[in-house]
């Protein structure tokens, strides 16, 4: 429906401060205010944002529910993401990964090899070191330029396994005998790649499902393997 997926995407475009007047999204999306007003009153029941009066509201986890609903009726997966910042696809993977009693760290910086590297959110919950990449695409990515992205969220996980211990990082998993680190890249949307050289590819929304099936999986994907126990360090 075109009113529906345009509605959607001036809630997005104009609700960067999570709070926006219905009448400026009537304005900007070309809507009849009856059809507006039941079209807020029917994504409220599916629980993508809150009405306030006059006002609309809306969280992070709310825009990318609702840029994902635009996506399925039809909008252009670059234009929708256009009106995203990167820091709520972090941020909802930070969630995630924090409902699920993980540990977080976001934008990670350290040093290994001579060469310096960042992980957009890293997990820690025994025995798991969960390294996210954060994209976003539309599904016609070409399989190699996947397996580029794979490889490169791959040295990055395997550079940070190699880069522990280190105390200035503060990771807790080097408390524990061993752990694996598992690269993960993090889409908006499903995409035709499940899996791409037995790294996974998660939709933002499936997250918590992916975290669930993790402890069954693990044996099946990539990882890397560290053991702690010998190093004798007290961090």
């Amino acid at each position: 429906m075109v009113f529906e997926r345009n509605v959607i995407i001036s809630i997005l475009k104009l609700a960067k401060e999570q709070r926006v007047f219905i009448e400026d999204i009537k304005n900007d999306a070309r809507v009849p205010s009856g059809i507006l007003v039941s079209l807020l009153g029917k994504f409220q029941n599916e629980g993508l944002l809150i009405l306030n009066g006059q006002s609309v509201s809306v969280d992070r986890e709310d825009r990318l529910k609702l840029a994902v609903k635009a996506i399925s009726e039809g909008a252009d997966v670059e234009a929708v993401s256009s009106f995203l910042q990167w820091q709520e696809f972090e941020s909802i993977t930070a969630t995630a990964l924090e409902n699920y009693g993980y540990v977080v760290k976001q934008n990670l910086r350290f040093k290994q090899a001579a060469r310096r590297w960042e992980i957009d959110v890293v997990g820690c919950k025994k025995p798991f070191v969960v390294c996210v990449d954060c994209k976003s695409w539309h599904h016609s990515i070409a399989p190699s330029a996947m397996r580029r992205v794979v490889e490169a969220q791959v040295e990055r996980t395997r550079a940070l396994s190699d880069a522990l211990p280190s105390a200035s990082m503060g990771f807790e998993c080097l408390n524990w005998e061993k752990a694996k680190f598992v690269p993960v890249v993090m889409v908006l949307i499903p995409s035709r790649f499940k899996f791409c050289d037995d790294v996974p590819v998660v939709p933002v929304l499936q997250m918590q499902d992916f975290l669930n099936q993790l402890p069954l999986e693990v044996e099946s994907l990539k990882f890397f393997s560290r053991e702690f126990a010998h190093l004798g360090h007290d961090f």
